[in-house]
């Protein structure tokens, strides 16, 4: 949400991508949230309610404008000089760490509580998903590249990339009763 800052209004992060998609032009809540997942979904999630509260809390303080609500009954809506204010002085500010939440690691941290064959198999999961979006990733910056894509447009897809292989690199260090590959992921994983 928008809060009072040095300055004008400060906004969070999520708020912050919504302004930056709004400076490609008008867009609803429904596309804003689609160009969302489509473009920074793999390293930041957003929500459908998350980005009609954000729209809310920013055209109450005025970072945004709402226009006249069109086919099905989508808004879309514009952004103002305030939330092009606002916006430069998130882009320009130092981002504070990141903080790891990483699912399979908090699983790891209590692997001795699971059977030896089910720890392989949650491994060969993740390994398998993980080896799958690098190859996607390869794949999407080739098509990128095609299309002549400069390389400031591939900055969070090659981190992305590098992430991928990094934690491919990760599995096949891991010790090997943990990772055989013979261990077929259990279809039935909620049951464990």
């Amino acid at each position: 949400m928008a809060e009072q800052g040095e300055g004008g209004p400060s906004v969070n992060p999520t708020a912050a991508s919504l302004l930056g998609f709004l400076h490609e032009g008008p867009r609803s809540g429904y596309d804003l949230h689609r160009a969302a997942v489509d473009r920074i979904g793999p390293f930041w999630s957003v929500t459908r309610s998350q980005v009609y509260r954000e729209l809310a809390a920013m055209a109450s303080t005025g970072l945004v404008e709402a226009g006249e609500a069109g086919a099905r009954d989508r808004r879309p809506y514009a952004l103002t000089d305030a939330g092009r204010e606002a916006f430069a002085r998130w882009v320009a500010r130092t981002a504070p760490p990141e903080q790891i939440r990483h699912p399979l690691l908090l699983q790891l941290a209590f692997a001795r509580h699971l059977p030896p064959e089910r720890l392989a198999a949650v491994v060969a999961e993740h390994r398998a998903a993980h080896t799958a979006q690098l190859a996607r990733y390869r794949a999407e910056r080739e098509q990128a590249l095609a299309a002549g894509a400069r390389p400031v447009d591939l900055v969070t897809l090659e981190f992305g990339l590098r992430y991928e292989a990094a934690v491919v690199d990760w599995f096949a260090a891991l010790p090997e009763e943990w990772r055989p590959d013979d261990v077929v992921p259990e279809e039935d994983a909620a049951g464990a």
